[in-house]
């Protein structure tokens, strides 16, 4: 999920991207091959981690306020999220590379993929699709070995103060046994987030949660090569 604003439980001005399963090993650094046995992929979007995850035998759920949508508009959104990231994308093009992606047309086949796969399997699977949002998730007590949490965290942090993110964080830690947040640097700018160092103070001294700062096989913003790892 992208959001445009700070009140992360309603849709009505949510972008919603399809990334892909390649791009979430490559965000994370996950082991295609040896994935754990329960994830949850928060905020999910469009996403085909899930489904890709699933069909390897891993119990893994998404959640997203979005899921509160039908799926025709929920699909609609996906699709109009396309041209305003590129949009941004072409605004700031001199904080983009693609390296990773090769061309920026490959870009759009991979996410295009990963949209029909999302729909497919949100359409047969619809209860691994939550609809829900930090910094409250309904789900009990480690319900699982990790949580992923692809550009939301950090990424919108002009507008999720560092009080928000610390609340986000408790509660990803709480739901998991391991948590990684890509990537570490403000939406389009590619800027740093300011509080991040405080909030990693305040994260072991105030919840006893450790953290670390690890760099990720991957980089589409200039600068935006680490992901926040993080244990309770």
């Amino acid at each position: 999920m992208d959001t445009s604003r700070s009140d992360s439980n309603k849709t009505d001005d949510i972008l919603v991207s399809s990334r892909s399963f390649a791009e979430y090993v490559a965000f994370f650094d996950l082991d295609a091959q040896a994935l754990p046995a329960r994830i949850l992929d928060c905020s999910a979007g469009a996403s085909s981690f899930v489904a890709e995850a699933h069909a390897r035998g891993t119990d893994a759920v998404a959640v997203d306020p979005v899921y509160a949508l039908a799926p025709e508009a929920l699909a609609d959104r996906a699709k109009a999220g396309v041209p305003s990231g590129n949009s941004m994308i072409d605004a700031n093009s001199d904080r983009f590379v693609f390296d990773w992606y090769q061309t920026p047309q490959r870009r759009a086949e991979i996410r295009r993929a990963a949209l029909v796969t999302f729909q497919e399997h949100h359409h047969t699977y619809p209860d691994r699709y939550i609809a829900a949002a930090l910094p409250e998730l309904p789900f009990a007590n480690a319900a699982f070995d990790l949580a992923l949490c692809s550009h939301l965290l950090f990424t919108w942090a002009t507008q999720l103060d560092e009080q928000w993110h610390l609340a986000a964080l408790v509660e990803l830690c709480r739901v998991a046994e391991e948590v990684r947040v890509f990537p570490l640097v403000l939406q389009g700018t590619g800027e740093p987030v300011e509080f991040l160092s405080n909030l990693r103070t305040r994260l072991h001294n105030e919840c006893g949660i450790t953290t670390e700062v690890v760099a990720v096989p991957y980089e589409f913003q200039v600068g935006a090569r680490h992901m926040l790892m993080l244990h309770g």
